[in-house]
């Protein structure tokens, strides 16, 4: 490169590259891609859904009544009420009244009754749940005031829905890409394949083809049982000539001789009729040839590749693309193209919010029309002739709008798919976005899956390296990187026509010459037609790409070796932004970055004037990316915005992340999750079943700069603590951290837990009630007069009132449950049972609010929010920013915690064991950052890969004053001598965690046992015993303790007694009115004995004898 090329001056620096960050993430949010999907399936696919089923037609006493659909109109977000009534409703008032956030949907219906077309009419269908902050959505539209005034958090993300008061969120979902052709080998069967997923919107079918060992390639086609012979799918496609099938696939002899062993074997099936015959043998057997010949017609043209068209005319194209499978099997054998990488990022597809419910709405939507054929067929057959319905009579609105809600409240999308949405994670600010920028993979977790799993080198910039679960999920479950963004669909017909102008040949419009030649071009995986100048024609579509005349959307890329140019206009391609470079020089320059400080210009006008450009894994085949501006050379393409976009949410919160062994940072990003934080500005009316709340949560001293992004800095989750790492008092041992008791008084790591609990009045048949009441004395299951004592008049308690366990928070009856019960009139008439909600916590808890509203049903519903202080104790996790988790193992008070010479003493005291083997460098990095932002009163920045190195850290120490590395001489609090060693002190951020000693304590004197076997309970929740296993069993019998043996398994668990007759060894029984034992087969001749053995036991005897086995118990006196 020349010298003024490499001149530093057109350099910018790193904060002019964060602010461009910056006004990415103005123009598209962190959960933008939801919104984006979302938006695009009102806008779009909910019309087109319509449109392809386009209306009824049914035919009924002689008339011909028919009805065209027209398009969907949405309206404000309502809830009908129980007295016919509608409401507006915010999404506030949706969670606390346990309604779904939903819009009615109305379509334009027009009657055409024996060819007279009637007034088009618009007819209510059902409601469609709202996603929060999509277009449709009123809050997108408010200002950070109105937002306020209705209850919601104006730094509250959306991108989920609210279905019966709870949030929901559709998990994006990773898949093969669809439409586009995978070969592969099978080195087990030893079988060539290439499949296909032919997809359009609500359906998905598996086209596979296969060439066998002996040469002869098959077709595998759904609806069809049995593999079919290529030659034969062509025939019947109407390609009836030999020599015709053999030139689609190649004009190559080398290529299309491979096809011989096809032909012979379907020798005999010359026309596309005999194909048809064979096919519809193997589908519509022991039917007429007429019914077979349609039903595979029907087949063809509905279910084989119906992504090319589902009609008669499509037949030729599907041809074509069969054809072009076949093809690319003979070249992966011939060795001429190279398998497909399953786990190449070009060849997946991100299947977000809008796609899902695409695929809901249309089966859903099938079943509304299906029910309305049904109901105008029946309300006709009645109806005197010449008069005409109404066409609101025969909509059933329920069918649409319970349908696609329990799908969003249960998450089971049919066809076997479950779990597609999950409740929102609202433990801090982090785990929200986290889980809004999740995405999972369809594939098992209880399989190996090694490749899937691994990182691929696409997934840089695309995906967090270092955010994943760990355990069966590891590699699985994945998260966006920050500047990743997933693409919405372009218009396929603009491109063809752009491409036409430019000189490409259409596939059917090319001689022989040039498809034996020239590369072929394709959009979305279908061949569209051929150019002799594939490096000419990327030109040209970038240059219109950049010029902002071809949708930005658009990608391309031509790949030499198999001479192939593919462009890509689908959605769900997950795509990075990169800075376009033109001979050495990058295009975006100072002065872009003053317009945009100026709020002259914005994010996207510099992508619709090509200086900055999405580039999907596919193009990036064909660029040179340059890390940074010295990377630079003649050849680059593009330069990276900044090298810490290729973290995710969680990751991007570590300082000095590169410092860190990799697991490390893969922790802190699940344990980042965990940490308590302020989770909502609007906690006070929010009615979460749980949430936590850290008193005092400070800005961290050593920063990042995604930080800013995420709003880290209005919601954080940690606080700036002293930390030393010394060996001390042995109460830190493996991984434990000794507190500062003077730092907990002080309020350190001080936070509160709120409990919602929630009581319901429902409705019985015969008019009968819940009621809100305190219980009087009759009630059944009365619990007694203290328990009801924190209760007002209402059957409520009030806010502030200090409860402890098994008070009533809400005190409720209910009628009688079984006919029996109504038997049983008590002396103030019916006894009604007491339903009443007690806390469940142990220990005291404080009641916070106490909220009585109803549901749309008409139902009272009581929510009370309690709240319980929770101060650091012993056995409570905390852990830094490394991953570096640790339980209290002591707390101190400050005058016994050692202290430096200036008399600083820290708030946590950590093990140096934890460090060696851990290589958590960047914690040590961090503890001295942090010094010098104490110190020096300004925040470090400690953003991964543009930070400061270690000697830099420790030169600015030196001129503040302190020693070298970060040490300290310190001296000990019990004895006040001085350590010998210098004692490493610094500043480091410290997240309390959701795992507290009060939310696991659990011990058991006495309590429930299990009906069937009167064994103590299982669980925390249900009071249950703490479990002896087998291996616990083992250590007694191996240490020989009998005595101890039998009181845990026998008498502090099932112990019984039963009676067995010594004659015949079956049991025995006590007659009670008789006063005497007894046996069913010795009768008087009984000699009954009573031993103890465990319950379980004498199950399993009765349990045999169930089974006609007679176990008998042979017994003996011993002495």
């Amino acid at each position: 490169m020349s010298a003024d090329k490499h001149s530093e001056d057109v350099w910018l620096s790193s904060e002019d590259l964060w602010f461009l960050m910056k006004a990415f993430f103005q123009s598209r949010k962190l959960a933008g891609q939801h919104l984006d999907s979302y938006n695009e399936f009102i806008e779009r696919d909910l019309n087109s859904i319509v449109e392809s089923i386009g209306g009824i037609s049914v035919y009924v006493r002689g008339m011909s009544i028919q009805l065209k659909f027209g398009k969907i109109h949405i309206g404000r977000p309502k809830v009908f009420e129980v007295d016919g009534s509608e409401t507006e409703v915010t999404p506030m008032d949706c969670r606390l009244r346990n309604l779904t956030y939903a819009a009615p949907l109305y379509l334009e219906v027009t009657p055409i009754i024996d060819g007279r077309e009637g007034k088009m009419e618009l007819i209510y269908i059902g409601d469609l749940p709202i996603m929060l902050k999509s277009r449709i959505c009123p809050l997108s539209q408010m200002t950070e005031d109105e937002l306020i005034s209705i209850g919601e958090d104006p730094e509250d993300p959306g991108g989920y829905f609210i279905i019966n008061g709870s949030e929901r969120i559709i998990v994006g979902i990773e898949d093969l890409a669809p439409n586009r052709i995978l070969v592969d080998y099978d080195d087990n069967t030893k079988i060539y394949r290439a499949k296909v997923f032919s997809t359009i919107i609500g359906y998905r079918t598996k086209v596979e083809v296969k060439m066998k060992k002996d040469g002869t390639i098959t077709v595998s086609m759904p609806s069809v049982p049995v593999e079919l012979p290529f030659i034969v799918v062509m025939k019947a496609l109407g390609i009836e000539k030999d020599r015709e099938i053999a030139e689609l696939v190649s004009l190559d002899p080398n290529i299309y001789q491979w096809l011989e062993p096809s032909f012979d074997k379907v020798s005999g099936i010359d026309t596309q009729d005999d194909a048809l015959i064979y096919i519809g043998n193997r589908v519509a057997f022991a039917q007429s040839p007429e019914r077979r010949k349609n039903r595979a017609l029907m087949i063809l043209d509905r279910n084989f590749l119906l992504h090319l068209g589902r009609t008669p005319d499509s037949r030729r194209v599907k041809a074509i693309f069969l054809a072009e499978m076949v093809r690319r099997i003979i070249e992966l054998r011939l060795g001429l193209r190279k398998q497909d990488d399953k786990d190449h990022y070009a060849n997946k597809r991100i299947r977000l919010a809008g796609q899902l419910l695409g695929d809901l709405f249309r089966t859903v939507f099938r079943d509304l029309v299906k029910d309305m054929s049904y109901q105008l067929e029946k309300l006709y057959r009645k109806l005197e002739k010449g008069r005409i319905i109404p066409l609101r009579s025969i909509v059933r609105p329920s069918i649409l709008t319970e349908r696609i809600q329990h799908a969003l409240a249960t998450g089971n999308w049919g066809r076997g798919r479950v779990g597609v949405t999950q409740l929102l994670d609202r433990t801090n600010s982090i785990s929200t976005l986290s889980h809004l920028r999740r995405l999972q993979s369809p594939l098992s977790r209880t399989q190996p899956n090694f490749e899937a799993r691994d990182l691929h080198s696409t997934h840089w910039g695309r995906l967090c390296p270092n955010e994943t679960p760990e355990g069966s999920n590891c590699g699985l479950v994945k998260n966006l990187a920050l500047m990743a963004n997933i693409s919405v669909s372009a218009d396929v017909e603009e491109v063809k026509q752009i491409l036409v102008k430019l000189g490409c040949i259409p596939f059917d419009e090319a001689d022989r010459t040039i498809k034996l030649n020239a590369p072929r071009v394709y959009i979305d995986g279908v061949p569209f037609g051929f150019t002799y100048n594939p490096k000419e024609l990327i030109r040209e579509l970038k240059k219109l790409r950049r010029a902002g005349k071809l949708s930005p959307e658009v990608n391309v890329a031509y790949f030499e070796d198999v001479k192939e140019l593919y462009i890509n206009c689908d959605s769900g391609r997950c795509r990075r932004p990169l800075i376009v470079v033109e001979n050495g020089y990058p295009l975006l320059t100072r002065e872009h970055i003053e317009a945009l400080r100026k709020g002259l210009i914005t994010w996207d006008d510099l992508i619709y004037t090509g200086v900055i450009e999405y580039i999907d894994a596919e193009e990036e085949e064909n660029c040179l990316v340059a890390l940074s501006y010295k990377d630079i050379s003649e050849e680059t393409t593009h330069l990276e915005i900044a090298p810490y976009t290729i973290f995710g949410v969680c990751a991007s919160l570590i300082p000095y992340a590169e410092h860190n062994h990799s697991p490390r940072n893969s922790y802190e990003a699940a344990m980042a999750k965990q940490a308590l934080g302020v989770y909502a500005t609007n906690y006070y009316f929010r009615v979460d079943s749980r949430g936590h709340l850290l008193h005092y949560p400070q800005i961290p001293i050593v920063q990042t700069k995604p930080m800013e992004i995420m709003g880290y800095h209005k919601r954080p989750t940690g606080q700036n603590v002293v930390v030393a790492i010394i060996s001390y008092s042995g109460y830190n041992m493996e991984d434990a951290i000794i507190f500062n008791k003077s730092s907990i008084d002080r309020g350190l790591m001080r936070s509160t837990f709120f409990k919602t609990y929630e009581a319901e009045c429902y409705q019985y048949m015969g008019g009968e009630t819940d009621r809100f009441e305190v219980p009087s004395p009759e009630t059944k299951g009365y619990k007694g007069e203290s328990y009801y004592m924190k209760l007002e008049p209402d059957g409520l308690t009030y806010p502030e009132c200090e409860l402890s366990t098994g008070d009533v928070l809400v005190g409720k009856t209910s009628p009688p449950r079984f006919m029996e019960e109504y038997r049983e009139l008590g002396v103030y008439g019916l006894s009604r049972r007491d339903t009443s909600l007690s806390l469940k916590s142990r220990g005291s808890a404080i009641v916070d609010t106490v909220i009585l509203t109803a549901d749309a049903q008409g139902n009272r519903i009581a929510k009370v929010k309690v709240r319980e202080p929770r101060i650091p104790e012993l056995g409570d996790k905390f852990a830094s920013r490394h991953g570096q988790k640790g339980v209290i193992g002591v707390v101190f008070r400050q005058e016994d915690m050692p202290f430096t010479e200036d008399g600083i003493v820290p708030d946590i005291i950590i093990n140096p064991h934890a460090i060696p083997s851990r290589m958590t460098v960047g914690q040590l990095m961090e503890s001295v950052a942090g010094k010098i932002g104490a110190i020096t009163g300004r925040f470090v920045d400690g953003t991964a890969f543009i930070n400061d190195s270690a000697d830099k850290l420790d030169e600015i120490l030196r001129k503040l004053g302190f020693r070298y590395g970060g040490r300290e001489i310190m001296y000990d609090g019990t004895t006040g001598y001085k350590f010998e060693a210098d004692i490493f002190i610094g500043v480091v951020y410290y997240q309390k965690l959701h795992h507290m000693v009060a939310d696991k304590i659990h011990a058991r004197a006495r309590g429930q046992v299990q009906m069937l076997t009167r064994q103590p309970t299982e669980g925390r929740a249900r009071g249950g015993g703490l479990r002896f296993g087998e291996m616990e069993r083992d250590c007694l019998i191996a240490h020989g303790a009998a005595a101890l043996l039998k009181d845990r398994l026998l008498e502090e668990s099932d112990a019984t007694t039963i009676y067995v007759c010594k004659n015949c060894g079956f049991l025995g029984y006590y007659d009670n009115r008789r006063r005497e034992y007894k046996c069913h087969i010795c009768g008087d001749q009984a000699k009954i004995v009573p031993i103890t053995v465990a319950y379980a036991f004498k199950l399993l005897l009765q349990e045999l004898m169930s089974l006609c086995i007679a176990p008998r118990l042979l017994v003996e006196e011993v002495s």
